[in-house]
């Protein structure tokens, strides 16, 4: 049977429904990953779950080693990877507790070891990047939202930006401008390392906070956690039911 990766976010450091069978730390040419390798099924189908930012969490967006975990899960074995993302909503019917599957993502990070194509090479490599998420992996989710009773928003174009701080107002608008639908930290460049190693990827965002300038107030952390609660619960229900159908 295929196994399928879960990289968890903010709000996700554990997936407690899998039935966990064993547990590793790989070594990688990159170093080591954000946190060992899970294995465990559910609903019958198996997984290998990886806390992108550590377990506890304690790895800020810039400082994630996307390389070594992206590395890790492909030697594993790694079939597709699925990647829950805490994000804010930028436009209007993505609100806080909302469930989108984005189709399109916009980089706005710089810094990051964002390739394994640099170094010993007998020939320059480039990607093909057109459609960075997997549409067949992308429908998949959006279907296993809807069989689980949730509303999920079909599509949406994720700005991905440094961090750790969160954005200006003024940031905000011009990614309005650009075309972002949703803002993150973590998209990139794990987006691009899982296509670099052919490994279909699709991400599930969970709105945990309307994007700064977007609703009156300051972003506070206990509005984001009280969303994400709801919303990382919705993903495991997601993620039973694209289980139970595959």
């Amino acid at each position: 049977m295929s196994l399928t990766a879960i990289i968890g976010g903010t709000g996700l450091t554990r997936l407690t429904h899998l039935q966990v069978h064993r547990r590793e730390s790989p070594a990688t040419p990159y170093g080591a990953p954000s946190s060992e390798l899970t294995f465990g099924r559910l609903a019958g189908r198996d997984f290998v779950f990886l806390a992108r930012h550590g377990d506890p969490h304690t790895i800020p967006p810039h400082k994630i080693n996307y390389r070594a975990n992206l590395w890790a899960l492909k030697q594993a074995g790694a079939e597709a990877i699925i990647a829950a993302a805490a994000v804010g909503g930028i436009r209007p019917d993505l609100a806080p507790g909302r469930l989108a599957i984005p189709h399109q993502i916009i980089d706005y990070t710089w810094g990051r070891a964002g390739t394994f194509f640099e170094e010993g090479l007998d020939h320059v490599t480039h990607i093909d990047f057109t459609t960075p998420y997997s549409e067949n992996l992308r429908q998949k989710l959006i279907a296993s939202a809807r069989a689980a009773g949730l509303s999920v928003v079909d599509g949406g174009v994720y700005g991905c930006t440094q961090g750790p701080r969160l954005e200006t107002a003024a940031e905000i608008a011009r990614m309005e401008h650009d075309g972002c639908d949703l803002v993150g930290m973590t998209g990139m460049p794990e987006a691009a390392l899982a296509r670099e190693l052919e490994l279909p990827y699709a991400a599930c965002a969970i709105v945990a906070n309307w994007a700064a300038g977007k609703n009156e107030g300051e972003i506070t952390l206990a509005e984001i956690e009280r969303h994400l609660a709801r919303g990382m619960a919705d993903f495991v229900a997601l993620l039973t039911r694209f289980a139970e159908s595959s």
